[in-house]
């Protein structure tokens, strides 16, 4: 399925999201890219996108690459993901607009298609994330360990 819209959706709203302008451009079959434009208000020292600006938006590329596995618009729902752990690794200055691509592992896809399925109400997961510049450039990569759960349905 595409899940394009309906990562939208669920983090167009996400506060640090629209701080930092990440726009999801894809997200389908497990897979995901957005990206940002280096918004001035959140650049360094040296006019490059500050290293929180970077976290939120591999943050947003592991969501959105879960998201991309529903196989419909509901199978998301009462599904909360919380980074338990991060590790990144900068590369180059991060300016201009930026990409960031994440997809799934197969270990990642079993895990959380357990708690989507509604076998599991919880899984633990890790998304891996690539960020690149306008040329290409790899400016930083970054792993998010996850917790999932799935909230129990009001009665």
């Amino acid at each position: 399925m595409d899940a394009t819209a309906l990562a939208r959706t669920l983090l167009d709203p996400v506060p640090a999201h629209r701080t930092a302008g990440i726009e999801v451009l894809r997200a389908a079959d497990g897979a995901a890219e957005l990206a940002l434009s280096t918004p001035h208000a959140l650049t360094n020292v040296i006019g490059s996108l500050h290293s929180s600006g970077l976290i939120a938006l591999v943050d947003a590329a592991g969501l959105a690459a879960m998201i991309a596995l529903s196989e419909s618009a509901d199978a998301f729902r009462g599904v909360v993901p919380l980074g338990a752990a991060v590790s990144m690794e900068f590369l180059a200055p991060a300016r201009g607009r930026l990409v960031a691509s994440c997809r799934l592992d197969d270990t990642a896809r079993e895990a959380l298609r357990t708690v989507l399925s509604g076998e599991s109400d919880r899984a633990r997961l890790s998304t891996s994330a690539e960020v690149v510049d306008g040329t290409g450039t790899p400016v930083c990569r970054g792993t998010f360990d996850w917790s999932v759960r799935r909230l129990p349905e009001a009665a």
